[in-house]
Order: C-alpha cells, then sequence, then structure tokens
C-alpha cells in the first residue's frame, strides 16, 4: 500500500464532521471471529455440519429450529458463546477516538449480529444492526412477546455434533421455543421493531452532519447491506467513503477511495498518521 493513498486516506477522515462506521463480517476476522466465506469455510468452523452436507443457508433458517431445534441451537447457542468470549480487536478502540474527535461524532450501521461494537464501548444509541442481533431473543411461534435479552442463556453445546444439551430456551409469554432476533435466511418471522427503532434514530442523527466520512470494513458483495448503506450515505448526505476490504477493494472515484487492507492492519496504518 503507497504512502500516498494513506496519507489521501488519513486527510479524508481529518476534514469529516462525522464518522459512519459500516461493518461487515470482516470487521471480526482480526478479533479471532471466523469468515464464513464458502462452504469450506463454514464447514472448517462447523466440522458437524460439513459431515451432514448442511450449508449456512440451511443451518441459519427458521426451518431448522422447527425440523431440528437442538441442531439449530447448537450452532447459535456455540455463536453467543464464542461472541461473549471474544475480545474485540484493537481497530474498535482506534475508530472510537476518532470519532468521538469529531463535532457530530460517530454511529455504527452494521449487519454483524454479534454485539462486538457494544462490547467495544459504542454509543448503543447510535449503532443499527441491520440483520438484527444474536444477543435478544424471540418467540419462534409469534405469540406476541416482544423480543427479550438473552442473558440468561447459558449454552451448553456437544461441539462434535454441533448439538444443544439440556433443556432448550423457552419463550416468556408462551413457554414455546425460543429462536434468535436476528434475520435469518428465507426468515418471514423475525421481528424486527428494534432494529427499526436503531434505523430511525441513525436516520435522525444522519440529517444533522454535513461532511460525513463512511469507514467501510470488511464488507463484500455478497451481502450487500452494507456496501448499499454506504453509497446512501455519500448520495443522500455529500459524505466521502473509504473502504477497506482487502478481497474486494473496488470503489468508484465519485464515492470514495479504498485500501486492499483488512479492519486491523488498515486502521493501525492509519492511526500512525491521524495520532
Amino acid at each position: 500500500m503507497s504512502e500516498a493513498a494513506l496519507d489521501q486516506a488519513a486527510a479524508l477522515i481529518a476534514q469529516a464532521d462525522a464518522l459512519i462506521i459500516a461493518a461487515g463480517a470482516g470487521m471480526g476476522v482480526d478479533s479471532g471471529l471466523p469468515d464464513f466465506r464458502g462452504r469450506e469455510g463454514f464447514w472448517r468452523a462447523y466440522p458437524a455440519l460439513g459431515r451432514a452436507g448442511l450449508d449456512f443457508t440451511t443451518v441459519a433458517s427458521p426451518r431448522t429450529f422447527e425440523r431440528d431445534p437442538r441442531l439449530a441451537w447448537g450452532f447459535y447457542g456455540h455463536r453467543l458463546a464464542l461472541y461473549r468470549r471474544t475480545v474485540p480487536h484493537e481497530g474498535f478502540a482506534l475508530l472510537r477516538t476518532w470519532g468521538e474527535r469529531m463535532p457530530q461524532g460517530l454511529a455504527v450501521f452494521t449487519s454483524n449480529v454479534d454485539g462486538q461494537f457494544q462490547r467495544a464501548g459504542f454509543d448503543e444509541a447510535l449503532i443499527h444492526e441491520c440483520h438484527g442481533s444474536l444477543h435478544w431473543l424471540q418467540c419462534l411461534c409469534g405469540c406476541g412477546q416482544a423480543p427479550w435479552p438473552a442473558d440468561a442463556i447459558q449454552p451448553d453445546i456437544d461441539e462434535l455434533e454441533c448439538r444443544w444439551l439440556g433443556e432448550l430456551p423457552t419463550c416468556p409469554g408462551c413457554a414455546g421455543l425460543a429462536r434468535p432476533n436476528l434475520l435469518m435466511f428465507g426468515d418471514w418471522g423475525w421481528v424486527g421493531d428494534r432494529y427499526d427503532a436503531q434505523e430511525t434514530r441513525l436516520a435522525r442523527w444522519l440529517a444533522r452532519v454535513e461532511r460525513p466520512v463512511v469507514i467501510e470494513i470488511g464488507a463484500g458483495t455478497a451481502v450487500p447491506s452494507v456496501r448499499h448503506f454506504s453509497q446512501q450515505v455519500v448520495a443522500r448526505h455529500g459524505g466521502q467513503m473509504l473502504r477497506l476490504n482487502p478481497r474486494e477493494p473496488a470503489v468508484a472515484t465519485s464515492l470514495g477511495m479504498s485500501l486492499a487492507l483488512g479492519a486491523l492492519q488498515g486502521l493501525q496504518a492509519l492511526a500512525d498518521r491521524l495520532d
């Protein structure tokens, strides 16, 4: 990566009045979280599902909770335990530092369901988790119970078989099966009220900013939610984008610029200039 490109990226951040972090799955890789890139990547992380020939889109579905709830909760319970013990990498703190210096502060838009931004101390009021959060639960059958925190769940998983052991999580309203309050594949039962409220708060904040910079990190084209958001901010709010992505860095010059670097490497390289 050229010194000139890093200088240009740092200048892009330094001139902004607000920082928007748009984060995909690549944001968590440097914290040790798995990147489910294709079937092979998913099956390396969950070999029991590979042996059964089950891919991510099959397991991450409400139908799996209906058909085989111990398998579904084995997968999501393992992820919940993993997210709880994962320490956010240094890049999270760097982003907070830069954003808190800006006149309008910072906000987060993420497709990740891991809760890492909350754990890293970001303001809960300005985090939009567009696909929901694994740290919240809802009723599988849709009895009308509002989503509730998953704090009381203590996952007990047979990791070799990817199966939940013991009593399954239940809904406090109807005692039926609970499921994560996140958007799965083929999911018509997701209760998204919490995240609609997050979206509304973020939109109100964006209406106040004048020179936002979007630092988009680890967001690919396979799940384009984050990329669409970044482009909308630039188009609607006159911002500029800095894309950090080692595999798919291309960005139109009218939108901003890119660095073909991973999250932590890219943010540390910028810190040397911004600090």
